[in-house]
Formats: structure tokens, C-alpha cells, sequence
């Protein structure tokens, strides 16, 4: 049976073809791996399943559909990729970098989750080395291309996983956010990226960066496909400390969109755009978008924020890295990128009392944005103020790196959630998009307002040219 696939594979859409019997999971898989052979050495991929073995999985669950037992399967036949920080049981773990890789015996709490809800992994993708970047070059797999534009980056440190997606390759894929590592792909991707509450979805089997901060994000066509995702991955884990119990009644079903609403935006006179002029009028033009939709603008001040984002890189920020991977960067110093091992490395040597000062004045800064929020729904930023050309930041490469982390970097510093969504593109192709931001387990209101905003913005999916 041929599956004749929309470049733009929602899961919605798959989930229709297996419903009305136009397609297997075979067919599908057949489809999708002519798509990669397509794309040919794109970098996207570290590691790939075995075709056999992705052919095996696949016609299980096709005996499974002729059964009728699809339906109990919530993510039945879906095809999909994780970030190689991630552990598949019998794939190598490399975090980009080659002499780290070792071999897992078993899967990451959220991979079992997955399969166990008849997803079909299909791959590993590349990221920045040891997901400590936000641009996607910073790996000896060398730079998955821009769908948009090749010599701009795909951002990172999920660069794979979002490059993925918006190629088609599969509808969704797992990436990390610490910092914004899975918001900044979706943003230079044109995909979505659901960034949960630290601890909704385990991050046991996942290579940490700041064990106390990682979250394991996903990034897919659209926000309902994401909540979806996020759906089967939820859930408490006792194999990972930081693992919560979300409220009570605490559900992920999206919020109805009320008639009004309040949501904050920084004050006109703390955006930077690093003069971006496209970027400047298509957040302008988001901001009108979500009053159209019934929203009244709250306008902040953003210090609180942006000092908050500064802080994650200061080097008593950058002391937890050290903790997660410093004594592979002892022991192996050449193992690793020259950029890579000098951001964490200047966390070595810092004092215990500097690293309780950074908290105490993060905790200060908290409760500061907090308050400007009130009671606004949301509070809405471009997810980046600009987007760089590789060379650029091969240029710069700290510096820039940090400008892109202005408006995403401060998130799970503030326990907060986040939904990056497509919001349009510049004069010469490239997406925008923007976030929106709520506190902890916040995810359900978020989708709502994020799911209304892209059925308004009426965007492409992805890198298709039309829906």
C-alpha cells in the first residue's frame, strides 16, 4: 500500500490515513526513508535505527491496524527523532562528541514513553556539542542546513531534531531545553517548540547540561501535535530527582480561548532587535495579531528578565555544566570543541559562596518579574530578537550566541513554561517567531492562546510551501 504523504505531515493527518486504511505504518516508513535518502548528507542525522529494524517495528504495527488495535495507541505509526543527548537502548549516546559516545541498555523514561504509545523512533539528531549553544554549529557532525536558507543557522541546540521537522522527515521530534534550546530551532525552522515545566516530563536516560534545569522539549508542525506529544510524555518518574507531580485537576487538554484577555509584552523601550528591522516590524505585528484576538497589552519592564538570561552563562551560572560534564573535559580536553570547553570550563574553579549569591539574586529577580506579570495571561516576546548568517558567528561566536539568548535564556531559571510558535517571515524568507510564557504548568492555557495565535498567523508548516 503507497502512502501519498502532504509534505507537511501532521499528525493529524497520518492518524486520518490510518484511520480511513490509506496507509501502514510500512508505507509510511517507506515514504519517509525516501525522503531522507532525498535530503542526502544534510547533517541532521548523528545516528539512524537500522533499516531492518525500522522496517521490523513497522510491521508490528501493521499487524496491530489489521487487528483493529490501533486505537489504543495514541501516537500509533507516528515516525519521529530524538536529540542525541537522549538514550535509545542499543543506539550510541554521542552529545556531539565522538570519544564521549557510549551505548545504553535501556531508553530514556521519555523514549519508552513513546514507543510504548506505537511511535517508531527513526533516528538520533545532531545538536551543539553537549547542548551548550543556541546556534547549531557547534558540532563535529557538521551544521544541519537551514531549510530556509543554508547559510543561515538553524539554531540549536536542537538543531536536528527542528531541521527535521520542518524538512518533513518526521512530524515530530524530542529536543532539550535548558536555556532555549529547543525554543531558538523552532523559531529559525518555522516549527513549533513546547517547552513543559521542569519535572512534567522526565529527563531520565538524557545527557545533562544543568541537571537542575533541563527539560525535555518537543518540536512539531503544530501546537496541537506538540500537546499531544507532551500528553504521552508526562508523567512523574521516580528514576529522575527533579520529576514533579503537576496541581491537582491538572490536565493537558488546551484552554478555550476567553474573550479577553490581559498579556504582558516588554516595554517598547527594552526590545532589541540588534537592528533587525524585519524582526522589529513582525513582533509589532504579532503584538496587533493577539489583540485582534481579544488581548490588551500590559507593557513591562524586561530588567528582571534580561538580567536573568545574562546570569545563566556568568560563570557561577555555568558551574552546574561543569558538575554534568566537567570530568570528561579534564580528562579528554581535546575531546572537545575549543568554544564548547571554554564556556564550561569557566565554571571549574567557582567558589560555593559565588554560586549561593548567584541563586539568592535570582531568586530577587523572581519574584521582581513575577509581580510586573499580575495577573496578564502570558507574557509574549519574539522568541529571538535576530538570526545570524554561520559565518557570523563563526566570526563572534560567544557574543552572538548570547544575543540570541536574551528573550529565551531566563525561562527555566524562573520555573517557568513556554510555547514557541511561527509568527511570519522576514523580506528575504526567513521565519520569526514568538513565545509565549506562563508559570509553572501553565501548558494548558499556553496551548490555547498559542493554538489561536497560529490559526490567525495562517502560516506554511514547516518548510512546505503551503499547507
Amino acid at each position: 500500500m503507497p502512502a501519498h504523504l502532504p509534505s507537511a505531515l501532521t499528525l493529524d493527518a497520518l492518524q486520518a490515513c490510518y484511520a480511513k486504511d490509506e496507509a501502514r505504518p510500512s508505507s509510511v516508513i517507506e515514504e519517509l526513508l525516501a525522503r531522507i535518502a532525498a535530503h542526502g548528507d544534510d547533517h541532521v542525522w548523528i545516528g539512524r535505527v537500522p533499516e531492518a529494524a525500522l522496517r521490523a517495528r513497522a510491521s508490528a504495527l501493521d499487524e496491530a491496524q489489521r487487528k483493529g488495535n490501533a486505537a489504543a495507541l495514541p501516537l500509533f505509526g507516528v515516525p519521529y527523532a530524538v536529540k542525541d543527548n537522549i538514550d535509545v537502548a542499543g543506539l550510541p549516546t554521542t552529545a556531539a562528541c565522538p570519544d564521549f559516545a557510549y551505548v545504553p541498555e535501556i531508553a530514556a523514561t521519555a523514549v519508552r514513553r513513546l514507543d510504548e504509545a506505537g511511535a517508531i523512533l527513526v533516528g538520533k539528531t545532531n545538536l551543539d556539542q553537549f547542548a551548550t549553544g543556541l546556534v547549531g554549529i557547534r558540532s563535529p557532525y557538521g551544521v544541519p542546513s537551514n531549510p530556509f536558507d543554508p547559510a543561515f543557522i538553524p539554531g540549536g541546540s536542537s538543531s536536528g531534531s527542528a531541521v527535521a521537522v520542518a524538512a518533513g522527515l518526521v512530524p515530530f521530534a524530542l529536543g532539550t531545553d535548558t536555556a532555549g534550546s529547543g525554543r531558538v530551532p523552532a523559531a529559525f525552522n518555522n516549527v513549533v517548540g513546547v517547552k513543559p515545566s521542569i519535572g512534567l516530563v522526565s529527563a531520565h536516560g538524557v545527557v545533562p547540561a544543568c541537571r537542575s534545569l533541563d527539560c525535555v522539549s518537543v518540536l512539531a508542525l503544530t501546537v496541537q501535535d506538540g500537546m499531544q506529544v507532551l500528553d504521552v510524555l508526562a508523567g512523574s518518574d521516580e528514576a529522575d530527582p527533579f520529576s514533579r507531580e503537576p496541581p491537582a485537576r491538572f490536565s493537558l487538554r488546551p484552554a478555550p480561548l476567553p474573550r479577553t484577555f490581559d498579556f504582558a509584552m516588554p516595554a517598547a523601550a527594552d526590545l532589541n532587535f540588534f537592528g533587525n528591522g524585519d524582526y522589529e516590524r513582525l513582533f509589532a505585528e504579532a503584538v496587533a495579531r493577539v489583540e485582534v484576538m481579544g488581548g490588551r497589552r500590559r507593557e513591562i519592564a524586561f530588567d528582571p528578565f534580561a538580567r536573568t538570561a545574562a546570569a545563566l552563562y556568568s560563570d557561577a551560572g555555568v558551574a552546574e555544566r561543569v558538575a554534568a560534564v566537567g570530568d570528561f573535559l579534564r580528562d579528554h580536553p581535546h575531546s572537545v570543541l575549543p568554544v564548547t570547553r571554554a564556556i564550561i570550563e569557566r565554571g571549574r574553579n567557582v567558589p560555593a559562596a559565588e554560586v549561593y549569591h548567584l541563586r539568592e539574586r535570582l531568586a530577587a529577580l523572581r519574584s521582581r518579574a513575577m509581580a510586573s506579570l499580575g495577573s496578564a495571561a502570558f507574557l509574549m516576546v519574539p522568541t529571538t530578537p535576530t538570526i545570524y548568517r554561520i559565518a557570523e558567528v563563526e566570526r563572534d561566536p560567544v557574543a552572538l550566541n548570547a544575543n540570541l539568548g536574551l528573550y529565551v535564556s531566563f525561562v527555566n531559571l524562573m520555573d517557568l513554561a513556554a510555547i514557541a510558535v511561527p509568527s511570519g517571515f522576514t523580506n528575504e524568507g526567513l521565519p520569526f517567531g514568538v513565545s509565549l510564557i506562563g508559570r509553572s504548568f501553565s501548558e494548558p492555557m499556553l496551548a490555547g492562546f498559542a493554538a489561536a495565535f497560529a490559526r490567525a498567523a495562517n502560516l506554511p508548516l514547516g518548510a512546505a510551501k503551503s499547507n
